[in-house]
C-alpha cells in the first residue's frame, strides 16, 4: 500500500437518515459543525437524505416522492407521443 496517501484523523460519526430518523455510526473523516447524543456518547452528526434503510434497493419498497408533480407534468407533455 502506498504510504501518506490515505487519511490519519478517522474517528466514530453518527449518520442520521432523515427520512425515518435511523441513526448509525461509524468511522469517517468528514467535517461537520453538529452534534448528535447517542445512548450517552457525542458525536459528530451527517444528515442523509437517503440510506440503506430507505433506500428502495434495499428495503424492497418502492416508495414514490413527487413533491413538486413532476410526474404529472412529464406525463401531459408526453402523451401526445402515446402508441395506441
Amino acid at each position: 500500500m502506498k504510504q501518506g496517501i490515505h487519511p490519519e484523523n478517522y474517528r466514530l460519526v453518527a449518520f442520521k437518515d432523515m427520512s425515518n430518523e435511523e441513526v448509525f455510526i461509524t468511522k469517517s473523516t468528514v467535517n461537520t459543525k453538529e452534534t448528535i447524543d447517542v445512548e450517552g456518547t457525542e458525536y459528530p452528526l451527517v444528515k442523509l437524505e437517503i440510506s440503506r434503510t430507505s433506500h428502495p434497493f434495499y428495503t424492497g419498497k418502492t416508495k414514490l416522492i413527487d413533491s413538486a408533480g413532476r410526474i404529472d407534468k412529464f406525463k401531459n407533455k408526453y402523451s401526445k407521443f402515446k402508441k395506441n
